[in-house]
């Protein structure tokens, strides 16, 4: 793809973001699209936020790692982006929805902080548990751009992964103390049970997502850095939220983590 184009999609994302007004799907459009092309798009849309609003990378994301979460959105392989530091809020936070988000979907996940880098490739399990400082439950949501949740995987990861907030639990546990396939989430909405999975629901371990972002951002030279937080992918199924829900996870035998709509 001609780089103009890229330019000009990665311009479009970023104004869809600041306006609030999806756009259509560029796998809909009449320009063949990579998944190649869709990260440099998303390099531009990254490159405009930190530009023109001062924000900062603290980490980056997979996303789309579970069945159940490919089924829902029809991707079937996942995506990768970036976090800045205007997507982070505390623990039991209230996040706005108007003006803020177009169609926000939260996912229950387990957070990675690093007191190391990496970069791939060749990047494994082993490597990526030795990197880590500590693990933390967390809410990711997600927010897509692209019209009506419309996606193929080139869309995603052109529009960063359609992440668009994060919150980060207070719990801080050594990752080699738990078993990190069988760490067990349950979610509530508004005091009521919603759902519930597994740390296998994520590549059959959170280590080996992790190990694949690295790895797969690393064929593009982008390592990971020393304090960045790493999210590693839903263990359940995506949920739609609106202004005046609110969600709890609790992530057994590592701690809690709630965020408000408002």
């Amino acid at each position: 793809m001609d780089k103009e184009i890229i330019n000009q999609y990665g311009d479009e994302l970023y104004q869809a973001l600041r306006t609030q007004k999806s756009i259509v799907a560029f796998t809909d459009r009449d320009q063949p699209i990579t998944i190649d092309d869709a990260y440099h798009i998303s390099l531009r849309m990254l490159e405009n936020r930190l530009e023109k609003d001062g924000e900062k990378v603290v980490g980056k994301k997979i996303g789309v790692t579970s069945k159940v979460v490919q089924e829902m959105l029809g991707v079937h392989q996942p995506d990768f982006g970036f976090l800045t530091d205007a997507m982070e809020y505390p623990n039991d936070a209230k996040v706005p929805v108007a003006g803020n988000m177009i169609a926000p979907r939260a996912e229950a996940e387990i957070g990675f902080k690093l007191k190391k880098g990496l970069q791939g490739p060749g990047v494994t399990e082993q490597d990526v548990l030795d990197a880590t400082e500590y693990i933390m439950p967390c809410f990711e949501v997600v927010d897509s751009r692209i019209n009506d949740w419309k996606i193929r995987i080139q869309d995603t990861i052109a529009d960063n992964a359609s992440c668009g907030v994060f919150v980060l639990g207070e719990a801080k546990v050594d990752p080699n103390t738990v078993d990190l396939p069988n760490l067990k989430v349950t979610v509530k909405k508004n005091g009521e049970f919603l759902s519930e999975g597994m740390g296998s629901a994520v590549q059959g371990n959170p280590l080996t997502a992790v190990a694949w972002l690295a790895n797969t951002l690393g064929a593009y030279g982008i390592p990971f850095n020393a304090g960045e937080v790493i999210l590693s992918g839903s263990l359940v199924p995506l949920e739609s939220v609106k202004a005046g829900d609110s969600l709890e996870m609790v992530l057994e035998g590592v701690g809690t983590c709630a965020i408000n709509f408002v």
